[in-house]
């Protein structure tokens, strides 16, 4: 695309997006919300294909691991969480 140009609106939290972080292939995209979930989403079709909940505050912050085979969240309820992003489950 052109320098500049939107190439996909993710649209799905219900309170703001804190946070956004690409996995380490360009696969998929990570974010944090204020509305106490993580998503994954698949950047080329805008999909949402994970929802990560659990935590009972803002996740201030969510990331893939190097090899992207686990999800780390960091929540205003003073937990760290790791996750598998295939399955959206708490490891």
């Amino acid at each position: 695309p052109k320098t500049g140009t939107c190439t996909q609106t993710l649209s799905g939290h219900g309170d703001r997006v804190i946070s956004a972080a690409f996995s380490p292939d360009g696969s998929s995209v990570i974010t944090a919300s204020g509305d106490n979930t993580a998503k994954i989403w698949d950047p080329k079709t805008g999909t949402c294909t994970q929802t990560l909940s659990g935590h009972g505050d803002a996740v201030l912050s969510a990331a893939f691991s190097p090899d992207g085979s686990s999800v780390i969240t960091a929540s205003g309820d003073n937990t760290a969480k790791i996750w598998d992003p295939k399955t959206g489950t708490c490891t």
